[in-house]
């Protein structure tokens, strides 16, 4: 398999190079030269659908010889039998629940096969990386976790301080593996995720620190973020339509992948919060980049949403070039706008939905009060739009953290404080290791410079 840079100007590179290169070096995003079609098993477990999903996409890798094993491994530590199990709702709506990885994120379940990966092509070519990436919350702790102690690999992760939950910057601050370092950034996760894709641009700085990403501009988290899509098919057994909250529109993307390798997946839902940027590209076609508003469901603090260049690059006809200049504009500007066909385009697939903060106390109190389950913010996001949007079809509203992680905001809505599993209780009280830094450039080659490997 082949990979393609969205803006049309870097190497074509295998999914190796992919992997280890994350951002393009022209600045785009790498995605497939063509969309493979998916020979999904009949039936089996969760790791066996994963293999099936992922082994085109890694056709001509190192990994592809020992990809049932390390999917195997990978999905052996999660907490559920199932891995993804999917809970009926009543009257057609139903609830994929991505929570039960090591750090109770959905983030999980293509972190920790992306981990494991790295080792496997590192080890195949004697190298080490530096993974640097941003976090609006959960990223961060699923990629500590899954690359904690792993000699070939150094993992810097940037958080916007004061903007993530206890629980999230804990799971990130507490870990003590040598190789691992969380900073707080003095800003915005559109700051962080900047200050990333800034460094990845940098020739000099790719090239001394051999940089790697674990964001979602990682075309390895969206490839094993289509598994649990291609699972859900798989337990319904019908075509379905899925709502998904997101704010970096990689989960949503995941979806779309799974889609073209046959997933049917008849409509494709966002719901987000009061920064509703996706939304408004999706309903109005256009978004203007603004402050990002503090929200209870802080993973979708997000304004400009990177991983819809890869969308935008088919919604142009795989133009990279027109996919340069409109983020270009984006970058100048402050403003994306699409043309009236592609626009139409997108909406023939896709339709968005955001809501305030009393709105999805409200769903969380409405969901307990029905059903007895507890739900986070994001997840309430998520059933809102799958509620909102309907149809005759199997409605699968996407669960992406468990409530634990936001007990402050579930407390509020429901008088319940949500438990961590029985390993996490004495999260609160580990020490944590953490540094503040300013949100520039100097600030991150100061921390390339001087934080150990190992």
């Amino acid at each position: 398999m082949q990979y393609v840079s969205t803006r049309g100007n870097a190497p074509t590179l295998g999914f190796d190079d992919v992997l280890l290169e994350g951002l393009a070096t022209d600045g785009g995003l790498y995605v497939p030269a063509v969309w493979p079609r998916f020979e999904l098993p009949a039936g089996g477990t969760y790791a066996d659908v994963a293999a099936s999903v992922i082994r085109p996409f890694v056709a001509g890798s190192v990994l592809e010889e020992g990809l049932d094993d390390l999917v195997q491994r990978t999905y052996a530590r999660f907490r559920h039998p199932e891995v993804a199990p999917i809970r009926d709702l009543g009257g057609g709506h139903h609830l994929l629940e991505l929570f039960w990885g090591p750090t109770l994120s959905f983030k999980d379940y293509a972190l920790q096969f992306v981990g494991g990966a790295f080792d496997a092509v590192l080890a195949a070519r004697g190298g080490r990386v530096t993974v640097l990436g941003a976090t609006s919350g959960d990223t961060g702790s699923a990629a500590i976790e899954a690359l904690r102690d792993r000699a070939a690999v150094r993992v810097i992760i940037l958080y916007p301080e004061g903007r993530v939950s206890d629980v999230q910057r804990r799971q990130m601050t507490t870990v003590s593996s040598p190789n691992v370092h969380a900073v707080a950034v003095e800003g915005t996760f559109d700051d962080c995720q900047s200050l990333v894709k800034e460094a990845f641009s940098e020739p000099r700085l790719r090239a001394e620190h051999h940089l790697a990403a674990v964001n979602s501009i990682n075309w390895g988290r969206v490839m094993a973020q289509a598994v649990y899509y291609a699972w859900t098919w798989r337990r319904l057994g019908e075509p379905f339509d899925v709502a998904v909250p997101t704010g970096n529109f990689g989960n949503a993307l995941a979806a779309e992948v799974a889609r073209r390798g046959g997933v049917p997946i008849e409509r494709l839902v966002v719901g987000t919060n009061a920064n509703h940027g996706l939304v408004d590209i999706i309903e109005r076609g256009r978004v203007t980049t603004s402050a990002v508003v503090p929200t209870i469901a802080p993973a979708m603090d997000i304004q400009v949403p990177s991983n819809f260049e890869r969308y935008l690059f088919e919604l142009v006809d795989r133009d990279g070039a027109v996919v340069g200049e409109t983020m270009s504009l984006l970058r100048r500007e402050g403003s994306l706008t699409l043309d009236e066909g592609a626009h139409a385009r997108l909406r023939q697939r896709f339709s968005g939905y955001w809501y305030q903060e009393g709105e999805i106390e409200e769903a969380i109190a409405l969901v307990h009060s029905e059903t007895g389950m507890i739900i986070d913010p994001h997840t309430a996001i998520g059933w809102l739009a799958g509620r909102a949007a309907r149809s005759d079809r199997p409605m699968v509203s996407v669960a992406t953290a468990h409530p634990a992680k936001f007990p402050d905001a579930v407390e509020r809505a429901t008088g319940v404080v949500p438990l961590l599993p029985d390993d996490l209780t004495d999260l609160g009280e580990r020490p944590e290791r953490t540094r503040t830094v300013a949100a520039n450039m100097g600030s991150v080659e100061e921390l390339l410079m001087e934080l150990p490997r190992s």
